[in-house]
């Protein structure tokens, strides 16, 4: 790949993926709190500025996949930096240039994404702590004095669902499926895993399901092999 480095590849087309994802428990991805009112929660979770409704960023979501892919494609008991990642991590999901290669372009475009509206609609009508939101009461207690500090953290509640979606760029039309396989097996390590923070307490455990996908292409020939290629990918990602 290294020959390759410099140059850019033809677009043959594009897959759009949607799924739904589900909070299977409460979710926090903090944001910032320039303010804090008396009362405030200590810890609030990112939210969009328009709506105020919560959001989880594409970096996150990218960020959370491509590290437990790398850990668990390593070859190493360490987890090596990012410019030596496998290959086929690279391509996927990109990597910066340094003094003597030249950047990849990552194949996947990420979102950041938002509630469905029929989730939306159900929160709505819950008696929560904030706005769309639960704030969960933690303490930190040291060990040694047993001293306790208390803390407001808020959460996405569990049950919640967002409306999935990441843009991949087809640009060899054979080594499309590989790429959706290894895209799939970082989806299935996150659903084993955890989003956001305090993971091992128990927050941000989360599924998918109804995976689609949708084929584009400016090219008749690769809009009909991406379109026979299609119910292969659904599979793929359905598992």
């Amino acid at each position: 790949m290294s020959e390759q480095r410099n140059k850019v590849r033809s677009l043959k087309g594009k897959l759009k993926i949607n799924a739904v994802l589900k909070l299977e428990t409460g979710l926090h991805i903090g944001g910032a709190s320039d303010f804090a009112p008396i009362g405030a929660v200590d810890s609030p979770f990112i939210r969009d500025p328009y709506t105020k409704q919560p959001i989880i960023p594409g970096s996150s979501l990218k960020g959370k996949i491509r590290t437990l892919l790398a850990r668990s494609l390593s070859d190493t008991p360490w987890l090596n930096g990012i410019e030596d990642d496998k290959d086929e991590v690279k391509v996927l999901f990109g990597t910066a240039g340094d003094g003597k290669n030249g950047a990849v372009a990552s194949r996947l475009q990420f979102t950041d994404i938002r509630l469905t509206k029929e989730s939306l609609d159900r929160l709505r009508l819950m008696d929560l702590d904030t706005f769309i939101g639960e704030v969960k009461f933690e303490n930190k207690i040291d060990r040694i004095s047993a001293r306790a500090t208390p803390r407001q953290i808020e959460r996405v509640p569990a049950g919640a669902e967002f409306a999935f979606s990441v843009t991949y760029n087809v640009e060899v039309m054979d080594e499309a499926a590989d790429d959706i396989r290894l895209l799939a097996d970082g989806l299935k390590l996150l659903q084993m895993d955890y989003l956001g923070g305090s993971g091992s307490r128990g927050y941000g455990r989360v599924s998918f399901r109804d995976f689609a996908v949708e084929v584009f292409s400016l090219n008749e020939a690769s809009r009909q092999a991406l379109a026979d290629m299609q119910p292969e990918l659904e599979n793929i990602l359905k598992g």
